[in-house]
């Protein structure tokens, strides 16, 4: 049990209720871009700490940006 107690780290806080975003646009391509990998995956929420419903649209804006070539797809 103690080492269970040790590895866990503090509870990250979602981004966007901070700055109380509403909607997560996909235009935005700087502040989507720090939510992949330098492969080009999207990060999962418990990396990233959003809550559920901001990961779910972020994830929707990520995917919409790489169809207008905003974002990669893979790594460069």
């Amino acid at each position: 049990m103690a080492r269970q107690d040790r590895r866990r780290g503090k509870k990250r806080v979602c981004n966007f209720c901070v700055d109380k975003v509403e909607y997560i646009d996909y235009k935005e391509a700087g502040r989507l871009r720090r939510f992949i990998t330098e492969r080009g995956k999207i990060l999962p929420r418990r990396i990233t700490g959003n809550c559920a419903r901001h990961q779910r649209q972020l994830t929707v804006a990520i995917k919409r940006a790489r169809n207008v070539a905003l974002l990669p797809f893979t790594a460069e």
